[in-house]
């Protein structure tokens, strides 16, 4: 069997963090800041981690070594 390769894509997107968590950049960032309201703006600064679900998806799917 060949080995199971990380995606691209998931290197760029996503970082584990020492404790197993799976750290984002936060969504809803890219355009149209005019209609966000400043408080919105300031709380999607940084990373954050996802939820439980998404993130047991990601670490199985797209990155298989960790």
């Amino acid at each position: 069997m060949p080995k199971m390769k990380t995606k691209s894509g998931a290197k760029k997107r996503f970082s584990l963090t020492a404790t197993g968590k799976v750290k984002a950049g936060q969504a809803g960032k890219r355009h149209g800041m005019i209609k966000r309201t400043n408080k919105q703006i300031r709380d999607k600064r940084g990373t954050t981690t996802l939820a439980g679900a998404d993130a047991k998806f990601v670490v199985k799917k797209f990155m298989p070594n960790g």
